[in-house]
């Protein structure tokens, strides 16, 4: 009899073998993927906090290959949705379909029915398709006909897009923006690890085979699970959440910026960190954790203003201000 603490993959649900086997997925992902570690961490941090993630980058530079490497090293079922000029609400979320021989309509579901939904290139779609998306990120639910239709679990949305000066693009409504619980910029890689890209298809790699280079499931749903749960005992002190608070409310108060952060994203700030200081190894979150994730966590919540703008300023400058300046709790 299968033990009722270990899933298909053989992970166990303690917190310990958790930590382990998710620390793992740094390794292995690097397998197939150079040089994208704080990517691969930003990503273990939104599943922790059950978010989502917004991946910004050039073409080419294996957006898209990381999440399928994500997916296959922790065995989540994955889908991917090429966003398109043309792409229908219903072409995600699935839609009635007229069954002749019953005489009755069935619901066909969509690709968002899956664990890992890869939304790839989703500032290419108009804001109608792309605001489809916005139940299934917020309530992790679809409803077609007045019906409800709950999605699986986990279920994250990894939507990657092309930075907004690029031709063809729609830039993301603040609302869903505002979904994301992480932006993570990917750079274009060094000159080393661009060797090291062109070596790998030299002797044969295939980013199209995860499994032929060596890519295996390290941890799987238990994991995920059990770490989700001593994340959630992670202790933060009231010194640690004025500081979040403070940091939050100065983007509200910057000249640079027309619209400063929620206290929805003060939230978030504050569970990603809490994810990040039990990812190192801490049981309680210190002020070092709180700025280790503001930039991936507030970068897309707020706006700045047309002048700051002009002058070159951008989000992370007036957000590494902000916490060069606001007072760090002891």
């Amino acid at each position: 009899m299968m033990d009722p603490t270990t899933d298909n993959a053989g992970h166990s649900g303690d917190p310990g073998t958790a930590h382990t086997a998710l620390e793992a997925l740094r390794t292995e992902i690097a397998k197939a993927v150079v040089g994208q570690d704080a990517a691969v961490t930003g990503l273990v941090v939104a599943l922790l906090c059950r978010g989502h993630v917004l991946l910004e980058g050039v073409p080419g530079v294996a957006k898209t290959l990381l999440v399928r490497a994500l997916a296959s090293a922790l065995e989540l079922q994955t889908k991917r949705v090429q966003f398109t000029p043309d792409l229908m609400p219903s072409d995600i979320t699935g839609s009635l379909v007229y069954d002749a021989r019953t005489a009755e309509f069935s619901f066909q579901p969509g690709p968002v029915f899956t664990n890992l939904l890869l939304a790839d290139e989703i500032n290419r779609t108009p804001p109608k398709t792309q605001s489809s998306l916005l139940e299934a990120m917020e309530e992790r639910q679809v409803t077609v006909d007045g019906t409800p239709r709950p999605l699986p679990e986990p279920f994250l949305v990894a939507a990657t897009q092309n930075p907004v000066e690029y031709e063809g693009t729609y830039p993301l409504p603040e609302a869903q923006l505002d979904r994301f619980l992480l932006k993570l910029t990917i750079p274009l890689p060094s000159r080393q690890h661009e060797i090291d890209v062109l070596t790998r298809h030299a002797e044969g790699f295939n980013p199209r085979d995860l499994r032929a280079a060596g890519l295996r499931p390290v941890a799987g749903p238990a994991d995920l699970e059990a770490a989700r749960a001593a994340v959630a005992k992670t202790t933060v002190s009231p010194e640690i959440t004025g500081y979040v608070v403070d940091i939050c409310r100065a983007t509200r108060e910057s000249p640079s910026l027309s619209l400063g952060v929620s206290p929805r994203g003060a939230t978030a700030l504050l569970a990603t960190s809490r994810a990040w200081a039990w990812l190192t190894g801490r049981d309680y979150v210190i002020p070092d954790d709180v700025k280790n994730l503001a930039l991936p966590t507030l970068r897309h919540r707020v706006q700045l203003r047309a002048e700051a703008e002009m002058e070159g300023v951008t989000a992370d400058s007036v957000i590494n201000a902000i916490l060069a300046h606001v007072p760090v709790p002891r």
